[in-house]
């Protein structure tokens, strides 16, 4: 079921969320809260994600839904029973009489429902309260019980596929801390992830913070983690810990970016397109920390400081005689700004020199075509307002390995 050795294999598996309702619940004042700055229009934005997804089967991906999967596993009481009290408490349902509404609410629909209505949130007006509280009665003016997950559809973030095992990630803000639930049950619960029996090299209990779109898997040797806004280095050094023991994987590159929202993740700034071709943004392509992380005795790690372009680190990492960086908007400032805000670096392989990208960023893509790179456009007038691009919105859980 999962095996994710690379960048660029031949994908043959991944998961999607459709967005749906949750994006209907999103209005101007709570935009900032929900991590959006401005609102698809949820129509088109439906089309094309379809799109999406019809270029991925066409290239012969099995593409799965988080959605289905996540109702797969509901369609069992005693453990629809358990998420929702899970869930309730990751939404700060507090007051008992609230819980029991809820539940009253969520159990009497059909496991696809109940998961569709989970992520879209949850208005006060569609719930009936029994019983008098203070802080029912002194009502405020924010309309729901529980939030909106619009930013389900970037299903990178919340877990991370390396090798055989899964990273179940603890999100950086409240607005998507919920999210890496939902893989936490399906990891434990549905079948198709437990016949693997994948090994957790991250759980979500751990205190500190790490997401997806910081975490690339360069070969079946290394693993490139950003320290970024959302993954902390405690998290880092976790989680190399747990490769290092566990796995195949011997190495850690840590690309500290700057903390800052229009860098958010490493595969913002940075994503791997060929066995010898990257896109960079040229805001990171200068002075750069990098540390490379080894494994040394009993739980000791070994880190070392990389004073070195990143070019000449990765093709040290990759034992490749050199490396193409294909700059954002062909390294012009204003391009590059402007593609990269809508996620010109972003891009999702699913072959070596195979990619998918967003069609408004037409100036890094005429450049990596350029390098001899097959572009496959999608329509992005209307996902790109999320920010994130074609790499943050699909989770690999398969890909064939590369003969390096």
């Amino acid at each position: 079921m999962i095996e994710v050795k690379s960048e660029i294999g031949r994908l043959k598996r991944v998961m999607l969320h459709r967005p749906n309702g949750e994006l209907e619940n999103l209005v101007p004042e709570y935009l900032l809260k929900l991590l959006f700055d401005d609102i698809p229009y949820l129509k088109t934005a439906q089309k094309e994600h379809d799109r999406f997804a019809s270029i991925l089967r066409d290239y012969g991906v099995e593409v799965l839904y988080l959605e289905d999967l996540l109702a797969d596993v509901l369609d069992d009481h005693e453990v629809e029973d358990r998420f929702l009290d899970d869930f309730f408490g990751e939404s700060g349902i507090t007051s008992q009489a609230l819980a029991e509404a809820l539940k009253e609410f969520f159990t009497k629909m059909a496991p696809e429902d109940l998961v569709l209505k989970l992520m879209s949130g949850v208005r006060k007006d569609e719930v009936k309260v029994y019983g008098n509280t203070l802080a029912s009665i002194i009502e405020d003016d924010y309309p729901f019980y529980i939030d909106p997950m619009p930013n389900l559809y970037f299903t990178r973030d919340p877990a991370a596929c390396i090798g055989k095992g899964i990273a179940i990630n603890r999100m950086y803000t409240a607005a998507r801390k919920r999210e890496s639930l939902f893989i936490e049950y399906i990891s434990r619960y549905h079948p198709l992830f437990k016949a693997g029996n994948p090994n957790i090299w991250y759980d979500r209990s751990y205190p500190f913070s790490i997401e997806g779109g910081d975490i690339l898997v360069l070969n079946n040797k290394t693993v490139a983690i950003g320290c970024s806004q959302r993954t902390q280095p405690q998290a880092i050094e976790i989680m190399a810990k747990n490769l290092f023991a566990d796995s195949d994987f011997e190495k850690v590159l840590v690309f500290e970016i700057p903390k800052i929202r229009a860098f958010m993740h490493l595969d913002t700034v940075f994503t791997m397109v060929d066995y010898d071709k990257f896109t960079i943004h040229p805001g990171v392509e200068g002075p750069l920390s990098i540390y490379e992380v080894s494994g040394g005795e009993g739980k000791i790690l070994n880190i070392e400081h990389k004073a070195m372009p990143i070019a000449d680190i990765l093709k040290q990492t990759l034992d490749l005689p050199s490396i193409k960086l294909i700059e954002c908007g062909n390294g012009d400032m204003i391009a590059a700004g402007r593609e990269q805000w809508n996620d010109g670096s972003n891009t999702l392989a699913i072959a070596p020199g195979v990619v998918v990208t967003y069609d408004r960023n037409y100036v890094t893509n005429n450049e990596l075509e350029k390098n001899g790179v097959k572009v496959i456009i999608i329509p992005s007038s209307e996902l790109s307002r999320g920010r994130g691009g074609p790499r943050c919105m699909s989770m690999p859980l398969l890909r064939e390995p590369l003969l390096w």
